[in-house]
């Protein structure tokens, strides 16, 4: 599994942004996608989880009603769109795959800066 984040940029507080993640290799319509994200000098944190089907979504509070996590299995792409933004969202942000159910976020995208200015 390979996966190819993009997306990223500067935008002003209260903003929006949506960024995309675009996966090849195994059968993307099987497994579960989640967006982290690290800011500068913090550990990286969960920020959204997407069952296969994207029937099922699960977000940190910090984010719940702000961001949205939706895939296109057709284009094995999952998104994250980023409403509200604040400064604190500022941070790279990678996408997952749990290949296996169960198994953990095991396969990373390679990371995309969002920077919210005050």
């Amino acid at each position: 599994v390979q996966l190819q984040a993009s997306g990223g940029g500067l935008v002003q507080a209260g903003g929006s942004l949506r960024l995309s993640c675009a996966a090849s290799g195994r059968t993307f319509s099987t497994y579960a996608m989640g967006w982290f994200r690290q800011a500068p000098g913090k550990e990286r944190e969960f920020v959204a989880r997407s069952s296969w089907s994207g029937g099922s979504t699960y977000y940190a509070d910090s984010v719940k009603g702000r961001f949205t996590i939706s895939r296109d299995n057709a284009k094995k792409t999952v998104y994250l769109q980023m409403s509200s933004l604040k400064p604190e969202d500022t941070a790279v942000y990678f996408c997952a795959a749990e290949v296996v159910v169960g198994g953990g976020f095991n396969y990373w995208g390679q990371g995309t800066l969002v920077t919210v200015s005050s």
